[in-house]
């Protein structure tokens, strides 16, 4: 995924570029700051003292030292005051900012902290839409794997309306048994009962049974429409282009052109949900081009059910769905 939402320590992210949040001298402070300033060495300190601070809004880079980044980009985020005093542009500018130092300098992968949700105190839920926002709208015309690392759940929280909106539909609509285990038990339990009576397939109504492909060629050109066919198809239907379908569904663009390429080609179940959200398909579509894949929407699956909840919201924006996705602790949809 272009974009993923990871629970790490930042220090430990092997990327070209980490993001530290920074305050205005770039001489180390509390939290992410000081963290990112301890685990890189004295050398880092060193470096910063010639940049002569930084404005709010803006960034400076540095090299990574002894991190395993190659640089650090130093974001000076605002100090929330109601919200009245531009805070939310100052915040969009701070990852704009990064962005462009980090395709200045060659970077293939970044990764951001919630950019002045600590001690700043910009509200977490407004800053982590402004964060997926300002990367994603940068990731539509660059190449780039980009991350928002958190450390703990408390540093991460979509709103809390969503959040109860989302654990009440749970509560209505989860259920511990998967119907296909239970239609499954009842079968074996049905078959073991025909084998202990003796019981042999009969014909329905005096008519029989239609006889299968009488060979494997037969078979296989009897094959229905794959996974890659029915994407393709959809994309043509929508007049969409290869590439917004993909970036609409965070998807690589090399895992595309594999898709593309292969007729044949096996997704994974994140996948084919990635596709279908970005086109905006109906729940029937949606769990059409899951059974072309050999998958299927369960509501013994929190993520699935967390996906319908979007579905019947009219709410398709793969990252939205994500930022979901992990603060219920499911998998998050994409490659």
């Amino acid at each position: 995924m272009p974009l993923q939402i990871v629970r790490n320590d930042i220090t430990r992210m092997a990327v070209d570029a980490i993001v530290n949040a920074a305050n205005s001298s770039l001489l180390g402070g509390g939290g992410v700051d000081g963290c990112i300033h301890r685990a890189a060495g004295p050398e880092l300190l060193a470096e910063c003292r010639t940049l002569h601070g930084c404005k709010t809004g803006d960034a400076k880079i540095t090299k990574g030292y002894r991190l395993p980044c190659k640089y650090i980009i130093h974001a000076v985020g605002p100090v929330w005051n109601g919200g009245h005093s531009g805070e939310e542009q100052a915040l969009i500018s701070c990852y704009q900012r990064s962005l462009e130092l980090a395709k200045e300098y060659g970077c293939e992968s970044i990764a951001f902290p919630l950019i002045s949700s600590g001690i700043y105190g910009y509200p977490k839920d407004k800053a982590l839409k402004i964060a997926t926002d300002t990367i994603t709208a940068f990731l539509e015309n660059n190449d780039m794997q980009a991350y928002i690392v958190v450390f703990d759940k408390r540093a991460y929280q979509i709103s809390s309306k969503l959040y109860a909106d989302i654990a009440e539909y749970i509560d209505d609509h989860y259920v511990d048994i998967h119907d296909d285990q239970l239609f499954y038990k009842l079968s074996r339990k049905s078959f073991a009962a025909s084998e202990s009576f003796g019981l042999e397939e009969t014909p329905i109504c005096g008519i029989p049974a239609p006889s299968g492909p009488s060979s494997l060629e037969e078979a296989v050109n009897q094959l229905d429409e794959s996974f890659s066919e029915m994407l393709l198809r959809k994309i043509d239907e929508k007049g969409m282009t290869d590439s917004q379908c993909y970036k609409n569904a965070n998807i690589d663009r090399k895992l595309f052109s594999k898709i593309r390429n292969d007729k044949f080609y096996k997704p994974r179940k994140t996948t084919v949900l990635a596709f279908a959200l970005a086109l905006e398909l109906p729940l029937a579509e949606i769990k059409e081009m899951l059974e072309k894949a050999g998958f299927a929407l369960s509501r013994s699956n929190k993520a699935d059910v967390i996906v319908e909840y979007f579905i019947q919201q009219g709410n398709y924006n793969v990252f939205e769905i994500n930022e979901a996705l992990f603060a219920f602790d499911q998998q998050l949809i994409g490659a």
